[in-house]
């Protein structure tokens, strides 16, 4: 999604200039066309669409795929140069197949829900037991909005910790995307989402927290895939604060060739809720996500500018 200036982003109480509007307008009308066409098609020929789709973004988009090449080379620098263009290219087509099944699902024929592991299972329920709510990071990676439906459909009652989209048309995309399938959102800008996050966690449910991607909060540097990058420190620091446990969650391959979804504690009792004790759950967290990356490194989004100063430390 496009990103507009500080002064033009509606998310910070600002407005768009009309030639952003007509931009935006246009790029809502194609997407909603799109939408209302593909909930119409079957969820196969929807998969083979998307990663047709993702492969003309490939070729197309260089920026993104120049984007892409750079973060592979700085993260998997073992791969020679046609490695990694093979791995690019079929990251695009990947993404551009999960995009296919999430058309598929907001037209309520979808995808079936990914299975827990019994170790996953047992580490939620384990994590939820304690009764001080679950704090649960997770990635891009792979289908993850599959993931947030698999946990709800797996009776975990979670709660998604979102931003807006730049455009509240999407926004409310997403926000059907996720009822539909029984997860609940927390827009990350809206009245009262502080009061929110803490009613959630005293409710002892889930709270999922992206925190792959660089985003406009406050960051730290923190140690990604083996580079510093600037890192969301805000789940370390409500974790710590209100004592709750911190599960790593995302799909990683499953014994038949598949997908299942999988979690893993992340310790944190021999920390205390101040700067380092944030600091250092918060590189935790990264060590445990980029080790899912690498397991499943196609399934990644290498075209976002991962590697970026922090927006404040």
């Amino acid at each position: 999604m496009p990103l507009e200036s500080a002064g033009r982003d509606i998310r910070a109480g600002g407005a768009w200039t009309p030639l952003q509007r007509a931009k935006n307008d246009v790029l809502w009308a194609l997407a909603d066309t799109l939408l209302a066409a593909g909930q119409r098609l079957p969820l196969p020929t929807l998969r083979v669409l998307g990663r047709a789709l993702g492969l003309v973004a490939h070729a197309l988009v260089a920026p993104a795929r120049r984007t892409a090449l750079a973060n592979v080379a700085l993260a998997l620098p073992a791969l020679d140069l046609r490695a990694r263009r093979a791995l690019v290219r079929r990251c695009f087509a990947t993404l551009g197949e999960i995009a296919g099944e999430t058309v598929a699902t907001l037209g309520r024929h979808g995808p079936p829900a990914l299975d827990l592991t019994p170790e996953a299972r047992a580490t939620i329920d384990q994590a939820r037991a304690e009764g001080r709510g679950v704090i649960l990071p997770s990635a891009h990676l792979g289908p993850w909005e599959r993931v947030a439906a698999s946990f709800a459909a797996a009776g975990v009652p979670l709660v998604a910790l979102s931003r807006e989209s730049y455009d509240p048309r999407f926004t409310e995309v997403y926000d059907r995307l996720r009822s539909s399938a029984g997860v609940r959102v927390i827009w990350r800008g809206a009245p009262g989402a502080t009061v929110r996050i803490v009613r959630t966690l005293r409710n002892g449910e889930v709270l999922g927290v992206p925190m792959d991607l660089r985003a406009r909060v406050a960051s730290i540097g923190a140690a990604f895939l083996g580079h510093s990058a600037p890192t969301a420190l805000g789940p370390a620091r409500i974790a710590l604060r209100a004592r709750a446990p911190v599960v790593v969650a995302t799909v990683a391959p499953g014994g038949d060739g598949g997908l299942v979804v999988s979690a893993t504690r992340i310790v944190a009792d021999d920390l205390r809720p101040d700067p380092a004790g944030t600091s250092t759950l918060t590189t935790r967290i990264n060590d445990e996500l980029s080790r899912r990356i690498l397991a499943l490194p196609h399934a990644w989004v290498w075209m976002h500018p991962r590697w970026a100063a922090p927006t404040e430390l």
